[in-house]
């Protein structure tokens, strides 16, 4: 797979309007709807430009109206705490005048605890096993719809490599779990908020699928219509979002035309570096005949 010409830190460059108020640019008008990873990670940028020493430990947001990506969104964000062990902001995304996306980024000064536990990481193959040239060895890999294919090798600033293929031709995943290795497609700089915020945009990537590989479909079917309601990222160790992270989710429930997704990212040595959750809209197209 090529390296990805659109640049993560051009991404997260923010101009500076003026006090707490921060300018991010789209990296292609293209797309029909701004990427939610995207404002995650533009509104995480413009929350740690105003707090000096501490690293997020939380993200809570949710998505209010569908982004245009042939405008610049503007994030204001509000200093609601600095205490001594925490601090908190949050950052409204604006366009046209109005808020497109609300959210709260929670900053922690760091500490020593007695407790220390984490999930076990599944034993899944490794990245090097799931390449392109890998994959095609595989008789599913013909099946695959060619937009699936492109899907993999398209030029982006996360590469992606699925570990249950299958899924992408109608096999169901009865107990609704999917592992996924991911990666920022260039080096980053040595900056932990950086990669923190890189994370969180790729956090977004597929996410509302695990709503669906238990029936044997996927958000790229054209019978679906999904949209991303909220996010919520938890940070627990340190990483680098330029080295392979296992991205493990499933989903608990559905139903009422929404779906609840969740996920565990693991370092490849399974050391657990963050917990997502999101619920989205999820329903099937209605047909004209409808």
């Amino acid at each position: 797979m090529s390296k990805s010409s659109i640049d993560l830190p051009a991404i997260f460059d923010l101009e500076p309007i003026e006090s707490n108020l921060f300018r991010g640019n789209n990296p292609s008008p293209r797309p029909q709807r701004v990427f939610g990873g995207q404002v995650i990670g533009q509104a995480m940028v413009a929350a740690c430009r105003t707090v000096k020493d501490r690293l997020p430990h939380s993200l809570h947001g949710y998505f209010i109206q569908t982004g245009d990506p042939q405008v610049p969104i503007v994030y204001e964000v509000r200093r609601l705490r600095d205490g001594k062990s925490y601090s908190t902001r949050s950052v409204t995304a604006i366009q046209h005048g109005k808020a497109i996306s609300s959210i709260v980024v929670s900053f922690h000064a760091g500490e020593h605890s007695a407790f220390d536990h984490q999930n076990k990481m599944p034993a899944v193959p490794p990245p090097e096993m799931l390449t392109a040239e890998e994959l095609a060895k595989q008789s599913k890999f013909t099946d695959l719809p060619e937009f699936i294919r492109r899907y993999y090798d398209r030029d982006r600033p996360i590469e992606l490599r699925p570990v249950e293929i299958s899924r992408y031709v109608g096999q169901k995943i009865d107990d609704g779990r999917f592992h996924m290795w991911m990666k920022a497609a260039a080096k980053l700089p040595d900056d932990p908020t950086l990669h923190m915020c890189a994370l969180a945009y790729a956090s977004d990537l597929a996410l509302l699928d695990a709503v669906m590989v238990r029936y044997g479909r996927t958000l790229f079917d054209g019978r679906m219509i999904s949209a991303s309601l909220d996010h919520a990222i938890w940070f627990h160790r340190p990483f680098r979002a330029d080295e392979w992270l296992l991205y493990a989710k499933e989903s608990p429930s559905a139903q009422g035309g929404r779906g609840l997704a969740r996920g565990l990212i693991f370092k490849r040595d399974g050391t657990l570096v963050a917990s997502v959750s999101q619920e989205g809209s999820v329903r099937e197209r209605r047909s004209v005949s409808d």
